[in-house]
């Protein structure tokens, strides 16, 4: 081979190779491209998985805080009837159906710490303030001695079962 042809094979071979080299750099660029665009894929991920376990984990949290509320909502009216038998003058009842009402109070008593020990909690009403979200106002009347809004007479408990209303009371409210 001749000198030019040795030189200009030579050249070609740089220039192959300095192609090659660019190629690699393009390829490498790319991978390191692609890498990131699957690591930030993979983070994304691995959040909202974990969002996904958080809100999975809360509402089990709340369907098991309010469970019972159904069978409670459906005791409620039985709870009402025991505090109407209890609420009886038992002042001119005869022995034995004194000695029956007051058994009456002690089954009453345990079913209400039952209830309470569910979560179920009265709402107070009576000379409180008037509240919407606790209290349904059936009836309005005026006593000049009261407060404007206040609650003068319940005629049906509410309750709360933990940090929600599952019934509200009904109330007659102070309207001057």
């Amino acid at each position: 081979m001749s000198k030019e042809t040795e030189k200009t094979v030579n050249i070609e071979e740089n220039i192959e190779e300095k192609n090659s080299k660019k190629s690699n750099k393009k390829n490498k660029d790319k991978s390191a491209e692609i890498i990131k665009e699957l690591e930030d894929k993979l983070l994304r991920s691995q959040a909202e998985l974990i969002n996904y376990k958080k809100r999975k984990d809360e509402e089990t949290n709340r369907s098991i805080k309010y469970a019972n509320e159904e069978l409670i909502e459906k005791i409620l009216p039985t709870l009402d009837n025991f505090e109407r038998a209890i609420a009886l003058d038992d002042n001119d009842l005869t022995d034995e159906l004194s000695k029956f009402l007051e058994g009456f109070k002690l089954i009453y008593t345990s079913f209400v710490k039952v209830l309470n020990d569910m979560g179920l909690k009265e709402i107070e009403a009576l000379e409180k303030p008037f509240d919407p979200a606790y209290h349904q106002a059936v009836m309005t009347d005026k006593e000049e001695t009261k407060e404007d809004g206040i609650v003068l007479e319940v005629y049906q408990k509410g309750y709360m079962l933990n940090d929600r209303v599952i019934r509200a009371s009904m109330v007659k409210v102070n309207n001057i």
